[in-house]
């Protein structure tokens, strides 16, 4: 659970940086805000197994992870997305594509961190 912070800053330095603190949702919150229907939720177990049952060696299949280094475009990740089903369709007898997104740059220590942290791409 979020503990309670305190936003009251001793400091005009820090007053004048400090816009607002909001307390992120708990998981719990976001599976009730945010629903996947049977549908999805069966699609996604699916793709799980059949990954868990190549890296066991249960599936011939050849794994590739692809994806872009980090998405600054929602639009264009979507685009991305359904280009690879419509490879993974072609090629599902031997290959399994998965796709990889990053929404930030963990490695980054200098410029843009990421959709994460920039998501209006603002700055």
């Amino acid at each position: 659970m979020n503990a309670p912070i305190n936003t009251a800053c001793s400091s005009t330095a820090q007053a004048s940086t400090l816009m607002t603190a909001t307390a992120l949702p708990l998981p719990a919150e976001l599976r009730q805000r945010v629903v996947v229907n049977s549908t999805l939720s069966a699609q996604i177990d699916q793709q799980r197994q059949a990954v868990q049952h190549i890296l066991n060696g249960q599936d011939n299949r050849l794994l590739v992870v692809v994806g872009p280094c980090s998405i600054h475009d929602p639009d264009a990740a979507l685009e991305y997305a359904d280009r690879l089903a419509a490879l993974s369709d072609e090629v599902s007898e031997q290959i399994l594509p998965v796709m990889r997104v990053y929404v930030e740059k963990p490695r980054t220590t200098v410029g843009w961190k990421g959709l994460a942290y920039d998501p209006d791409l603002d700055g």
